[in-house]
């Protein structure tokens, strides 16, 4: 939430420069304030875990938010009983009337195919359509923001020689967009993926901005220069055991899988994680719903195309 501080304190215009939320006196009285509506597309097959994540996540702001959770018609869930997606989740047909101040589309397990081959491909690009006219802010997440930035800008995916998988830090390369606002030079964000973004490709839209990268493993966070639309190909939202259960469930199939790097104490996988991303984490979600909680409309009917 933002401070609320006279216009004529000499601490408001150093503040307002440190892009620190502050509103003036005046404005507090008038202000009229709402619960944030935000969607989350979750096409994780492990659902609940996923719905857990993000809801912690988001639970970092004191800002009240109603969440609606949206499942790709297109697709049936084999992992989640019907019960839970008939109990809590809408298709897209069901809120395609509606606005939303946030939109957060999850990653999916099938970044082996290409994504005209996905079944539920069209329906999701429906679903970004979608979003460019009826919603703030876009939160895109692993698949996710690889999905959003071939519909909406072309960018291929591209294949690894092996997996990227494990804690890895990374530099952020803003010191004034509101998406990084009291992060540190450096920090860390687990990565669990096949394929990676050029960044040369990225730096080519002009629109786009690359916000944090790692040395070892590419892009994490890019976003348009007015952040309604965010690509964070890392993953700052698992848990502390998110990794060491996919690494488990690969070592009981014996499938080839390398132990995730800078995770467990002395690469040891009998030892309890490390974890050094949440408190990033958390700050990073905080700061996307306090720019929406700022920018979009206290009549969210007024929430326009994305230009």
């Amino acid at each position: 939430m933002p401070v609320i501080i006279p216009s004529l304190l000499p601490a408001s215009e150093t503040l307002k420069k440190e892009k620190i939320f502050v509103i003036n006196t005046e404005r507090a009285v008038t202000q009229d304030i709402r619960p944030l509506e935000v969607a989350l597309v979750n096409l994780m097959p492990t659902k609940i875990v996923t719905e857990t994540q993000i809801l912690r996540m988001l639970s970092s702001s004191p800002i009240q938010i109603n969440v609606d959770y949206i499942h790709p018609e297109s697709y049936l869930s084999k992992n989640t009983s019907s019960s839970h997606m008939e109990t809590f989740y809408k298709t897209f047909a069901q809120i395609k009337d509606k606005k939303y101040d946030g939109l957060i589309i999850t990653g999916a397990p099938v970044e082996h195919l290409a994504f005209e081959e996905v079944t539920y491909w069209e329906e999701l690009k429906k679903i970004m359509d979608y979003a460019s006219n009826n919603v703030y802010s876009t939160l895109h997440i692993c698949w996710g923001a690889q999905a959003g930035l071939y519909h909406y800008y072309g960018i291929e995916k591209e294949p690894l020689n092996k997996k990227q998988f494990g804690v890895f830090e990374h530099i952020a390369t803003s010191s004034t967009n509101d998406l990084l606002r009291g992060f540190d030079d450096t920090f860390y964000v687990p990565h669990s993926r096949h394929t990676t973004i050029s960044k040369k490709e990225v730096e080519k839209i002009k629109e786009l901005e690359v916000l944090a990268y790692s040395n070892e493993v590419g892009l994490h966070l890019i976003a348009t220069k007015d952040n309604r639309r965010i690509f964070a190909v890392g993953h700052s939202e698992y848990d502390r055991d998110t990794l060491k259960k996919e690494y488990d469930r690969d070592v009981s199939t014996n499938k080839e899988i390398a132990i995730p790097k800078n995770y467990f104490l002395n690469d040891d996988p009998k030892k309890t994680p490390t974890v050094r991303w949440q408190a990033h984490g958390n700050m990073f979600f905080r700061n996307w719903v306090n720019i929406i909680y700022q920018k979009t409309p206290f009549d969210i009917n007024k929430i326009t195309k994305i230009k």
